[in-house]
C-alpha cells in the first residue's frame, strides 16, 4: 500500500467520521420532528403496506438469482482498488442521473418506477464495491454489512450513529435477514428521501431535480461504502 495514499485514505475517513457522527442542527430536527408527525398521522396499515414492499423488493435484490456479484479482486494496492471503485461510482451516478430525469419528466407513473429501479442500482453499485475492496458479495454477512452501509447512507443522525457504533462493534450485527429491522429500514431510508424525490414530481422542473436528486444520492452512498470498507482495513 502506497504510504502517501494511505495518509490520504486515514485522513478522508476521519473527515468522513466526524461528518456523519455530527450532531444535527436546528433545522435538521425540525425537518425530523415533521416528519415524525407526518408519520404518526399515517396509519397502521399504510406503514405495514409499504415495509412490505421495501421488504420484498430488497430482499429479491439481495438474494435473487438477478444479482451477479463479482470475484473478489485480490492482490491489488488500496489505490489501486479504489481508483476503480471511484469509476464504478461515476458510471451509476450518471446511470442513476439519467434515469432520474426520465422519470421526472415522465410524471407520477415514471417517478414511482424510478423508486425500486434507484434501490436496485444503489444495492447492484454496493455489491461492485465489495468485490473490488476484496469480499465475497454472495455470503450472507457480507449482504448484511451491505444493508448497513445503505443504512449509514440514507437514516437520520440518531439512527446513523446506532448503525455505525454497530459496524465498529463485534457482535452487536444481526446475523440473518430474518433479524433485520425492515419496517425501521424502510421508514429510514423513505424519511430520509421523501422530500428530494417529491420535488420530481412537479411539472417542468421534475426532469432537472430528477437527476440532480439520483445523481447526489449514488454519490452520497459511494463516498459512504469507501468509508465503510476503510472502516474494515484501518479500523
Amino acid at each position: 500500500m502506497s504510504e502517501a495514499y494511505e495518509v490520504q485514505a486515514r485522513a478522508e475517513l476521519a473527515a468522513w467520521k466526524r461528518k456523519i457522527l455530527k450532531k444535527p442542527g436546528v433545522l435538521g430536527e425540525a425537518a425530523r420532528a415533521v416528519q415524525g408527525r407526518i408519520n404518526r398521522a399515517i396509519p397502521e396499515k399504510i406503514h405495514l403496506a409499504i415495509t412490505g414492499v421495501i421488504e420484498q423488493m430488497t430482499r429479491g435484490i439481495m438474494t435473487g438469482a438477478d444479482i451477479t456479484t463479482p470475484e473478489p479482486m485480490q492482490g491489488a494496492s488500496l489505490a489501486e482498488r479504489e481508483a476503480l471503485v471511484r469509476e464504478k461510482i461515476a458510471f451509476y451516478r450518471t446511470t442513476a442521473a439519467a434515469e432520474g430525469g426520465a422519470a421526472g419528466a415522465g410524471g407520477f407513473l415514471l417517478a414511482a418506477v424510478d423508486f425500486p429501479a434507484l434501490i436496485g442500482l444503489k444495492i447492484k453499485l454496493l455489491f461492485d464495491i465489495a468485490a473490488l475492496y476484496g469480499h465475497y458479495g454472495d455470503r450472507p454477512a457480507e449482504r448484511l454489512y451491505i444493508l448497513q452501509i445503505f443504512q449509514l447512507a440514507f437514516s437520520s443522525p440518531g439512527h446513523r450513529h446506532a448503525i455505525y457504533e454497530a459496524m465498529t462493534r463485534t457482535g452487536s450485527t444481526p446475523v440473518s435477514l430474518e433479524d433485520f429491522d425492515w419496517r425501521k429500514f424502510q421508514q429510514e431510508y423513505r424519511d430520509h428521501i421523501d422530500l428530494a424525490k417529491l420535488a420530481q414530481l412537479i411539472p417542468v422542473i421534475g426532469a432537472p431535480v430528477g437527476a440532480i436528486v439520483n445523481y447526489a444520492l449514488i454519490d452520497k452512498l459511494g463516498e459512504t461504502a469507501m468509508n465503510a470498507y476503510r472502516l474494515r482495513i484501518f479500523g
